[in-house]
């Protein structure tokens, strides 16, 4: 598995230009689940991080489509979301990325992020011709807290 080597300069120039994430593979309730869990699946938890810290993300997953999630409409697909995206933000296996890729690139996106345990050579290759920065096998959430908060949690102990 490859970690993009990206400076954490880079990474803050990213973050510090974007103010739209589309996050894809965002959690929706199981049938029967407890909704507490919700909260704390990883997505979710990222989601709700980014948009704490002034950011509006979109989230998206076709079998939640209409759900609300962290006070977001969820959609079905990158062509839904009305505004430009800076970044799309993938929670999806390595697999599905080339297609993600391809939708980013579609909608002009400026960043493909590829969350921990995910990396594609050919999305790198799709993000590299359209101009789009490429991100794999790093935590947006993480990257935030260490470039501007100066800490390195993982994920803190989640409150019930």
């Amino acid at each position: 598995m490859e970690t993009q080597i990206m400076s954490d300069e880079q990474i803050k120039s990213i973050l510090e230009k974007s103010k739209t994430i589309a996050m894809i593979g965002i959690s929706s309730e199981k049938k029967g689940e407890d909704p507490k869990n919700l909260k704390r699946k990883p997505a979710n938890v990222v989601m709700k991080y980014m948009q704490d810290f002034g950011y509006k993300v979109y989230p998206i997953n076709p079998f939640a489509e209409g759900e609300i999630i962290n006070n977001e409409k969820v959609l079905a697909d990158l062509k839904n979301i009305p505004e430009k995206v800076d970044i799309v933000d993938v929670f999806r296996p390595s697999k599905e990325t080339p297609e993600i890729a391809n939708q980013a690139k579609a909608i002009g996106s400026k960043v493909l992020w590829l969350q921990y345990g995910i990396h594609s050579d050919e999305a790198k290759e799709i993000a590299a011709s359209s101009d789009m920065e490429f991100i794999s096998n790093r935590c947006i959430k993480q990257e935030y807290q260490k470039i501007f908060q100066k800490s390195n949690p993982v994920f803190p102990a989640l409150k019930k």
